[in-house]
C-alpha cells in the first residue's frame, strides 16, 4: 500500500504537551519530502517518477525534483509555496509550475486538470496545507486530530495506528445498510475520530484546524454543450488519460520500481483487461492505438528550475489549459485516416506488444460479446487467456485461512475476488490498464428519469424506461415498448421528482427498519422502481440486526433535519454510486496489486469524469447508450472498422463465478460465520446470515446478484474484521508505545 502523510500544527515549545512526540515519530520506512514543523512524507513502493516536487520563493524561478532528492536545506518562508503531486501524472515541469502560480492565488481547481491520477499538497509558507481529494473517490484523503494540530494522509489506517482509534461498529453498520447514502456515512471512516475529505473537496489545514470546501463545479454541475460536443470532449479526455500512462518514462525502457518493493515478476510493460465488457476493450484498443516514441518531458532526476509564468504550449505535445493536444484535436476534427497505431517519424519501428487478460470460462468463449472482433484488427495485442482453476473463483480460500490476504485501509467486495484478481493482474503488465468505473461514470442512474420530469421533458422518457423494465426487447418499436412497461417505474420517477429531501430520508428510515428494500425483484420494472429514491437499502442490509438498523435509521433521520442539496436527486445518486465504486476499486488495488505493479482505471481520472459530466441525461439515459458513446471515442480515435452492433451482444453470466465459488466454499463459509465478529459486534443476524448461506451453497440454487452482492459484504467485512484484530500490535509509525487495541470498541454503536 502506498500512501501519503503528514501533519500540519503550530508546533509546541520546549516542555509544552506533545513537543517529544513530534520531533520522535515519523511513519517506518518513510521518505522525507518536506521537513520542519509541518512534514511530508510517502511512504510505500513509490516509482521516482511518481515523486514531483516544486518548490517557488520570492524573486526566484520555481524548481522542480523528481524522485524525492534530499531535503531542501534552504529554510521556508511565510513566502515560500510548495507543490507535491504523488502518482501517475501526465504534466509537463511548465505545467506544474503553472498550477503551482495558479493556485498560490486560490485557483486550486488548476491542481486537478492534469491528466493522469495523482494526490496533490500545496503548502503556503509555514502554516497553511492544501490537500486534494480527486473527484471519484479513488484517491481519498483522511485527517485527524493529534498533539494540537491535525494529521493528514491518503489512508485511514496510518492515522487510526498515529491516534490509537478503534473500529467504528456504527460505520460499519453505515457501511453495510445503505453504502452509496452519504447522508448515513457521513465523513466518517472505520476508524473512530479519523474522517474522510469528501471527492471534489479540498482539505485546508491552517493554524493546525482542518477546513474543507468544495473546489469543483457548483451542485447544478456545468451546462450541457450537447451531444456531439459532449463526445468530443470525452473522446479527447479519455486519449489523454490512456496517452499518458502507454508512454514509457524513458524511451524503450519500463518504470523500474523503488527500492523495497520486492522482486518484480517477469511481465511484459504494458497490460490491459480484455474482459465481458466494451470499457476494458476500448481502453486496450486506445492503449494499442497510442504510437510509441519519445517519452512526454517530465523532471529528469534532481532539481530542474522552469518558469514560473504559465507556458502555452507543453512538452510531447501535452496540453496546459488552452491549447489542444495532437489526439484531442484528431476528436474534435474528425481526421480520422491513417491515425490508428500510426508511428512517429522518430519513434521506435516496431510498436511494443500489449498483454490483453482474459478469463477463459469453462462453458463459454475466451472473448465474448463484442470484444471477439477486436483481435484480428489489432495485431499489437498479444491475447493470453488463463485458465479458470478452483483457486480463481470468489470466495476461493475466505473461510479456510481467513488471515491469508492483505489488510487493506477498508473492507470491500474485493476482498472475497482478490485470488482471482491477482492472477489476472499477474499475467498482465507492469503497468495495467483497466476499464473499471465506465458504468457509472457514462451510463445514466435510474434516478436521472426523475431529473428529467423536473427538466420538463416527460417524453423523453419513454424509451429509457422501456429499455429498463425489458419490455423494449419483446415488440419493436418505442412506443410499443413503453406500453408494456410497468405503471410502478413511472410513477417511483413521478414521485422522485416531487418528494421533500427530509421527506425522503425518513420514509428510507422507516423502510429499513422495516426490512423493506434490498430484495430481489420478482416483476419487470421493479429492479428499477426500488432504486428511485434519494437513499437505497444496499444489498446485505436484510441480514442486519435490529440494532444495526435502528442506528442507521437515526442517522438518516437526523441528517434530514439538516438542509436539503441543492443538486437533483438523479445526480445525486449517480455521484454516489460512483464514489461507492471508485472506493471497491481501490480496495480492490490494495489487495490484489502485484508488487512493482501499477494498475490504472482512466475512466476515474478528474478529466474524464468532468468530461462525461457534459453529456446530457437524455444521452446517457438511452437503451446501449455506454457502448453507443464507446463506439463514437474509438471512432474519433481512427478505430472505424468496428461494427455497427458492437459492444450489443448478449452478456454472459458474469455471476456464474460467484455461484460457483459459494458451491466450492460452502464449508469455509460455515467455518467462518461460526463464531464471526460481525455477530460479537451485534452487527448482523447470525441465523438469518447462515440460512442464506446454506441457500446459496445449494447445487441448485441460484442466487441473484443481488443476493451475491450482499453475501460479498459481508464476507468482506468480517475477512477484514479479522485481519485488523491480527494486528492490533503493530503500527505503521515508529517513536510511539504499541498499545493493544480491540478490533471493536465497547461501545457497540457509537
Amino acid at each position: 500500500m502506498r500512501w501519503l502523510t503528514g501533519w500540519s500544527g503550530t508546533a509546541p515549545g520546549a516542555g509544552a504537551p506533545g513537543h517529544e512526540a513530534l520531533g520522535a515519530v515519523r511513519p517506518i520506512a518513510a521518505r522525507t519530502l518536506w521537513t520542519g514543523a509541518n512534514p511530508l512524507w510517502a511512504v510505500g513502493d513509490w516509482r521516482p517518477e511518481e515523486i514531483r516536487l516544486v518548490t517557488l520563493r520570492p524573486g526566484a524561478p520555481a524548481v522542480v525534483s523528481t524522485g524525492a532528492p534530499p531535503p531542501d536545506p534552504v529554510a521556508d518562508t511565510p513566502a515560500t509555496t510548495r507543490l507535491a503531486v504523488l502518482g501517475h501524472c501526465g504534466a509537463s515541469d511548465a505545467e506544474l509550475a503553472a498550477g503551482l502560480a495558479a493556485a498560490r492565488g486560490g485557483a486550486v481547481r488548476h491542481l486537478s486538470t492534469w491528466p493522469g491520477s495523482y494526490t496533490v499538497v500545496l503548502r503556503t509558507g509555514t502554516r497553511s496545507t492544501l490537500l486534494l481529494a480527486d473527484l471519484a473517490g479513488a484517491l481519498p484523503v483522511f485527517h485527524t486530530p493529534w498533539c494540537g494540530g491535525t494529521a493528514y494522509a491518503t489512508a485511514a489506517l496510518p492515522l487510526a495506528d498515529l491516534v490509537g482509534a478503534p473500529v467504528d461498529a456504527g460505520h460499519l453498520a453505515a457501511r453495510l445498510a445503505c453504502p452509496e447514502s452519504t447522508e448515513a456515512l457521513g465523513t466518517g471512516t472505520p476508524y473512530l475520530g479519523v474522517q474522510r475529505v469528501p471527492p471534489g473537496y479540498v482539505l485546508a489545514v491552517r493554524g493546525g484546524r482542518p477546513y474543507t470546501a468544495s473546489y469543483d463545479e457548483p451542485a447544478g454541475g456545468p451546462p450541457s454543450r450537447g451531444e456531439a460536443p459532449a463526445v468530443r470532449e470525452l473522446t479527447r479526455a479519455l486519449l489523454e488519460a490512456v496517452r499518458s500512462r502507454v508512454r514509457p518514462s524513458a524511451p524503450g525502457s519500463p518504470p523500474a520500481p523503488s527500492a523495497g518493493a520486492g522482486p518484480v515478476p517477469e511481465r511484459p510493460r504494458l497490460g490491459a483487461d480484455l474482459s465481458y465488457g466494451t470499457a476494458s476493450a476500448t481502453v486496450a484498443l486506445l492503449a494499442a492505438a497510442v504510437p510509441p516514441g519519445p517519452a512526454p518531458s517530465v523532471a529528469g532526476a534532481g532539481p530542474q528550475a522552469v518558469p514560473s509564468a504559465p507556458a502555452r504550449a507543453g512538452s510531447a505535445g501535452r496540453p496546459v489549459p488552452g491549447p489542444r493536444s495532437e489526439a484531442g484535436e484528431r476528436a474534435r476534427s474528425g481526421a480520422t485516416k491513417g491515425s490508428w497505431a500510426r508511428p512517429p517519424a522518430d519513434g521506435p519501428s516496431e510498436p511494443e506488444p500489449l498483454a490483453a487478460v482474459t478469463f477463459g470460462e469453462p462453458d463459454g468463449p475466451a472473448v465474448p460479446g463484442g470484444s471477439a472482433v477486436l483481435l484480428p484488427g489489432t495485431p499489437r495485442l498479444r491475447h493470453t487467456v488463463l485458465a479458470v482453476t478452483p483457486r480463481t473463483f470468489p470466495f476461493a480460500g475466505a473461510g479456510a485461512d481467513p488471515l491469508a490476504g492483505r489488510l487493506t485501509d477498508e473492507p470491500g467486495p474485493g476482498l472475497v475476488s482478490a485470488a482471482r484478481d491477482e492472477a489476472r493482474f499477474a499475467a498482465g503488465g507492469t503497468d495495467h490498464l483497466t476499464g473499471y468505473g465506465a458504468r457509472q461514470v457514462l451510463d445514466g442512474h435510474p434516478a436521472r428519469l426523475a431529473d428529467l420530469i423536473r427538466a420538463g421533458r416527460p417524453r423523453e422518457l419513454l424509451p429509457p424506461v422501456a429499455a429498463r423494465a425489458g419490455a423494449d426487447r419483446a415488440v419493436a418499436g418505442v412506443l410499443a415498448g413503453a406500453v408494456r412497461t410497468p405503471v410502478t417505474v413511472l410513477r417511483a420517477a413521478h414521485r422522485l421528482s416531487r418528494i421533500r429531501y427530509a421527506d425522503a430520508l425518513d420514509d428510507a428510515a422507516v423502510r429499513l427498519i422495516a426490512r423493506r428494500g434490498g430484495g430481489a425483484a420478482t416483476t419487470a420494472g421493479a429492479g428499477t422502481a426500488g432504486g428511485l429514491s434519494w437513499c437505497v437499502p444496499g444489498p446485505a442490509a436484510r441480514w442486519l440486526s435490529d440494532e444495526a438498523l435502528s442506528a442507521v435509521a437515526l442517522r438518516l433521520r437526523l441528517a434530514a433535519r439538516g438542509p436539503a442539496p441543492a443538486e437533483h436527486p438523479g445526480a445525486r445518486r449517480a455521484r454516489q454510486a460512483l464514489y461507492r465504486h471508485a472506493a471497491a476499486y481501490r480496495t480492490l488495488l490494495q489487495a490484489a496489486e502485484q508488487p512493482g505493479q501499477r494498475l490504472h482505471a482512466p475512466f476515474l481520472d478528474n478529466q474524464v469524469v468532468r468530461a462525461a459530466r457534459l453529456l446530457p441525461d437524455e444521452v446517457r439515459l438511452q437503451p446501449g447508450a455506454r457502448h453507443t458513446l464507446l463506439h463514437a471515442v474509438l471512432a474519433g480515435a481512427g478505430r472505424t472498422d468496428l461494427p455497427a452492433d458492437w459492444g450489443r451482444g448478449v452478456r454472459p453470466d458474469t455471476g456464474g463465478p460467484a455461484r460457483t465459488g459459494l458451491r466450492l466454499a460452502a464449508d469455509g463459509m460455515a467455518e467462518l460465520f461460526d463464531r464471526p465478529l460481525l455477530a460479537e459486534a451485534g452487527l448482523i443476524d447470525l441465523a438469518a446470515v447462515r440460512q442464506s448461506l446454506r441457500l446459496a451453497a445449494d447445487p441448485g440454487a441460484a442466487p441473484t446478484p443481488e443476493t451475491l452482492a450482499g453475501i460479498a459484504e459481508l464476507v468482506s467485512t468480517e475477512l477484514w474484521l479479522r485481519r485488523v484484530r491480527a494486528r492490533r500490535h503493530g503500527s505503521c509509525w515508529t517513536g510511539l508505545p504499541l498499545a493493544e487495541r480491540a478490533a471493536l470498541p465497547a461501545a457497540r454503536f457509537a
